[in-house]
């Protein structure tokens, strides 16, 4: 026997199905009577409602219960929820875990009257909260499924969490001008209960970056505002302007979490800072520099539940991540990677390290800073105040019988002779170097002063890369290359390479905020040294010599990589060429 309906929740519409929920289902043509009877009988083995066994077994679909839901009880039911039409204010008094688990949502209150968007007709309780929330305003509820509801819960929640909303509200309440006056003789905001439209806009911040997945937050006083920018995918965009009465509030904020000093602004200081944000954990590395108009923030956002380290997820072609495989397991020799700040060098030699990480291999690190913490891998952070740099750290570290050796840059002559006579003594030394290309790391360290002849034997590979935006896959138009185009890339019209290639062109959508382009990948140029390239690095030839002795090897250049990238409709020929021209000679 099917249970009568429990107390509904008001009625929005006049016409009350007074039959079971079970009836009502096989009467509109959503299942059988059979389905019924068969989740009657697991209820009464196993208890739960029966709307949710009919859906659990794919008897029926979410959308066609609350629909019989909506009939049973006399309640708007709607398909999708407009997010244009939800007032994220509403959700000021609630919190998304309240939202969620009630079942319900604000979306939108005028002449008293509050539409609710509810997953549950049963729940009283919580409109009764809200009516007291809303100064006993008359509750119009309609029915959605839960999928739709947490998508709006979300849109709503993240939207009243965004910088700009925060700064609108922090400009409409009273007493901000006279925090920030507060603040500027060093108290600490974290004793002022008044101070919460401060850390509620610092972390508004913070979370608006993870979400976007911004790899810098910048936070610069300027003379009458206080910027806030974003870098993503390797371009900085403006996020809002505060007013310039928040900027003390702010910067002590932030130096407070990342256990500054907030007493002293006319120093850099560097420091860092842990926060979770929807479950993943993440570090900013922080720095302050004092300047004409206050202090300036950066922090660099180290995502480490986003970070996958896996050579073949780092945008490399097959072969280049098969040699680099063979290479890093090889027992002696230096691997170096070289690029630009920000270019991915860490990642990369973080994942080599990952995939030669064994219990039967004894791996070392002398990092500025240790960024990413790798499970049975000793760590090291340089301190160059007390004497703990990279050449003392390495020194040290080879009496610590390692048989993997990552050196975070080698900057000077002594730790690049301590790294060469380590690899010749049967180490593998993985390290970054500053230069334009991989060609151009031979002569940058024979200006250092290592001996020629001992690079030509110790240096066994030698990764370039830099970091490329990729297109975005909802609005990238086909684009017939120019000439021109092709003549940047380096490929002639009637080249066989174009053979089935299709280029693309960023366009612009709101998935990926009107860029054109979403996510990054890696270019890369792997060289090997043969026995020609051992040669020119003896005899002191310059990197042109040497670059041309390996491509005609098979080495693919940052500019060749690009291509293929661009031919396989990965990017663009416009991205390609601001990334690898730097690159070509």
């Amino acid at each position: 026997m099917i249970p009568p309906p429990p107390p509904p929740m008001p009625a929005t519409q006049s016409s009350i199905d007074p039959r079971p929920l079970g009836a009502i289902l096989v009467a509109q043509g959503y299942c059988k009577a059979e389905a019924i009877d068969a989740a009657l009988e697991v209820q009464g083995e196993r208890g739960g409602l029966i709307g949710e066994l009919l859906v659990g077994s794919g008897s029926i679909t979410a959308l066609q219960l609350i629909r019989a839901l909506g009939s049973q009880f006399g309640i708007e039911v709607q398909d999708a929820i407009d997010h244009e039409t939800i007032d994220p204010s509403l959700v000021g008094p609630l919190s998304m875990s309240y939202a969620r688990e009630g079942g319900v949502l604000p979306i939108h209150l005028e002449d008293g009257v509050l539409q609710v968007a509810v997953s549950n007709p049963v729940a009283v309780d919580i409109l009764d909260d809200l009516r007291v929330l809303f100064d006993q305003a008359r509750i119009e509820p309609f029915l959605v499924t839960q999928e739709v509801l947490h998508e709006a819960i979300n849109y709503a929640f993240d939207r009243r969490a965004r910088a700009d909303q925060v700064v609108d509200d922090m400009a409409k309440e009273e007493g901000v001008g006279e925090i920030a006056a507060e603040l500027e003789d060093g108290k600490d905001i974290l004793d002022e209960d008044d101070e919460a439209p401060i850390i509620r806009l610092v972390n508004s911040v913070l979370n608006q970056a993870a979400k976007e997945k911004a790899s810098d937050i910048h936070i610069e006083p300027m003379e009458k505002y206080v910027l806030i920018r974003f870098r993503k995918d390797g371009v900085l965009r403006e996020i809002v302007r505060a007013p310039k009465r928040f900027q003390p509030s702010i910067t002590s904020r932030i130096k407070i979490m990342g256990n500054l000093n907030i007493a002293e602004k006319r120093l850099p200081q560097d420091g860092r800072i842990r926060i979770k944000v929807a479950g993943r954990d993440i570090d900013l590395r922080l720095s302050t520099i004092p300047t004409a108009h206050g202090e300036r923030i950066v922090m660099r956002l180290l995502d480490k539940s986003s970070t996958t380290l896996d050579l073949r997820t780092l945008g490399m072609r097959e072969e280049v991540v098969n040699t680099l495989d063979g290479l890093i397991r090889r027992p002696n020799g230096i691997i170096l990677v070289t690029g630009p700040t920000g270019s991915g060098k860490t990642t990369t030699l973080y994942s080599a390290l990952v995939t030669i990480n064994h219990p039967d291999v004894n791996i070392l690190t002398i990092e500025d800073p240790v960024e990413y913490q790798l499970e049975g891998i000793g760590q090291m952070q340089v301190q160059p105040k007390i004497g703990f740099t990279f050449a003392s750290g390495l020194r040290a570290t080879l009496r610590q019988d390692p048989d993997v050796v990552l050196v975070g840059e080698i900057r000077d002559l002594e730790t690049a002779e301590i790294a060469v006579q380590a690899s010749l003594t049967g180490h593998l030394v993985l390290s970054t170097v500053h230069t334009n290309d991989a060609s151009s790391t031979f002569t940058r360290m024979v200006d250092m002063g290592v001996e020629p002849f001992l690079l030509s034997s110790s240096v066994i590979g030698i990764l370039a890369q830099r970091l490329i935006r990729l297109l975005c896959r909802d609005c990238k138009e086909p684009h017939r290359a120019t000439d021109l185009e092709l003549s940047q890339l380096g490929i002639r019209r009637d080249d066989p390479m174009l053979a089935g290639a299709t280029f693309f062109r960023a366009k612009g959508c709101g998935q990926c905020g009107m860029s054109g382009y979403s996510g990054r990948s890696g270019l890369h140029e792997l060289l090997v040294p043969d026995e020609e390239v051992k040669r020119l690095i003896v005899d002191k030839s310059d990197a042109g010599a040497i670059k041309k002795a390996a491509v005609r090897a098979g080495m693919k250049t940052l500019l060749m990589d690009g291509a293929i990238k661009a031919m396989r409709g990965q990017t663009t020929i416009e991205e390609v060429v601001r990334i690898a021209t730097a690159a070509v000679d």
